[in-house]
């Protein structure tokens, strides 16, 4: 017998339209369900029932979205007006905002009620998802391992069934991390395709919120939910010429797909299992029509200390409150004093080199329509195996080895995508990252769905799903 949760969001929605079901009794099922992987930090479930409620009782709007009355949850970085947010940290552990950003607001608009704030790393550094606020995350397929980070309590609970679709964001690979780690698709778009309104707290614009979701399509719909400027946004990507949910019914035609193996950091040991991952998505998508070609890595090795100095800088700008500095993470201590040691004009000459090295990047790549990578260099690790409170600096080099890819379409404002493509004889998804150029999200998206209309993993799911 199908249950709700086995559903795709958009098969929920569909019901939800039809008036099968509302969406109270959806928020009522979810709240039914067990958060055994550690996927929230803080549940808000009478919140989402008078969100529900009201919904229910006011009746579907003209215009409303194919999630309307879907519930989601939102990670534990975005300020929620009213909702405990912690940022991940012990420091914040009772903080409680009076506003609302941009992602919140963009949810409630399009009537998706929020069950909660899922678990994220303090400031959302870490690729794992290890808040001191908190349990940590886990994947569901081994709990004994990592769900990845830092959007790992949203990746956790939409692949065990806890909600059916969420928001993320992604600095450095944080939802594709996770989604990788989940066996999810993970979607970070383009730079400025999300609004960072209204604390605009990213000067070097590595980050942006995205999606994830079982389905690509899924996946979309949350984008169009999330997408768009507003008011005084400082810059903002061209405005799409039709949903990115219908540009997944697109046949995305031949394609012109580069694809590199060698990891951005250099000296890191891939796991044969996500070149295996890479291999077979490579012969995927030439079975597919498409050309694919080997090139060379794009982004040169001294990518990576300017990468470092900037990602110093911005957990430097995440500061506790006063008399609260000995309860951060050694980690971030220890990046926030590395953050402070760099000096305003060495700030601005390392923008100005990432600004360099992603143009070089982007006309390297500008004959490709898409790039292929692995997502990450190992199947998802045991938890703690590379947290190290003793030496922050080994726990940021273990980080370095697990992610050597994720972070170089951030610094070209490239969208990219992680899809779960590859399962381990143990059961551990592997995922393979995708990336289009700059706006190209639609076509992103075109070439994901057609990617999973062979590899069918949405009816795959975990230990007892």
């Amino acid at each position: 017998m199908t249950d709700l949760h086995d559903l795709t969001a958009l098969e929920q929605g569909g019901l939800v339209r039809s008036g099968e079901v509302t969406p109270l009794d959806l928020v009522d099922h979810y709240l039914q369900r067990v958060d055994d992987v550690g996927a929230f930090v803080t549940a808000t479930p009478e919140l989402a029932r008078v969100h529900a409620s009201r919904l229910r009782d006011a009746g579907r709007p003209d215009g409303a979205g194919p999630l309307w009355g879907v519930p989601t949850a939102v990670k534990d970085l975005h300020p929620t007006a009213g909702v405990r947010t912690t940022f991940g940290s012990a420091a914040y552990a009772d903080h409680v905002p009076d506003f609302s950003d941009n992602v919140v607001l963009s949810l409630e608009a399009a009537g998706m009620p929020s069950l909660g704030k899922t678990s994220t790393p303090e400031f959302g550094s870490p690729c794992y998802t290890e808040p001191d606020v908190a349990p940590p995350t886990v994947t569901p397929w081994d709990r004994t391992r990592t769900a990845g980070g830092s959007s790992g309590g949203a990746a956790a609970a939409v692949a065990a069934g806890l909600i059916p679709v969420a928001p993320g964001s992604d600095g450095g690979g944080s939802i594709r991390i996770p989604a990788s780690c989940c066996g999810l698709v993970g979607l970070k778009p383009t730079r400025g395709r999300i609004s960072g309104a209204p604390m605009y707290g990213d000067p070097v614009g590595l980050s942006t919120a995205g999606t994830l979701g079982r389905t690509v399509r899924d996946a979309a719909a949350l984008l169009d939910v999330l997408a768009g400027r507003r008011v005084g946004d400082p810059s903002w990507a061209p405005q799409p010429q039709e949903s990115f949910l219908a540009s997944c019914d697109h046949e995305p035609g031949r394609l012109r797909i580069a694809r590199f193996v060698a990891p951005v950091i250099a000296e890191v040991e891939v796991d044969d299992e996500c070149v295996t991952a890479w291999e077979d998505a490579s012969t995927l998508l030439a079975g597919l029509g498409h050309d694919v070609e080997d090139v060379p890595v794009p982004l040169p090795p001294g990518a990576v200390p300017v990468f470092e100095t900037c990602w110093a800088v911005l957990t430097a700008l995440s500061a506790a409150p006063g008399g609260r500095e000995h309860l951060l993470r050694p980690l971030t201590r220890w990046l926030t004093e590395r953050g402070r040691a760099v000096s305003g004009p060495e700030f601005g000459l390392a923008i100005g080199a990432m600004r360099r090295f992603a143009a070089d990047a982007l006309a390297a790549l500008a004959p490709y329509d898409a790039v292929l990578t692995p997502t990450l260099a190992s199947p998802p690790l045991p938890v703690g195996a590379m947290r190290d409170d003793a030496d922050p600096a080994a726990d940021f080099e273990a980080q370095k080895r697990f992610t050597p890819w994720t972070s170089a379409w951030n610094v070209t404002g490239m969208p990219a995508v992680s899809l779960p493509t590859h399962w381990t004889a143990d059961g551990l998804p592997v995922g393979v990252m995708l990336a289009a150029r700059p706006a190209e999200e639609g076509l992103l998206l075109a070439l994901s769905a057609q990617v999973e209309a062979v590899a069918a993993w949405s009816s795959w799911r975990p230990p007892c799903w």
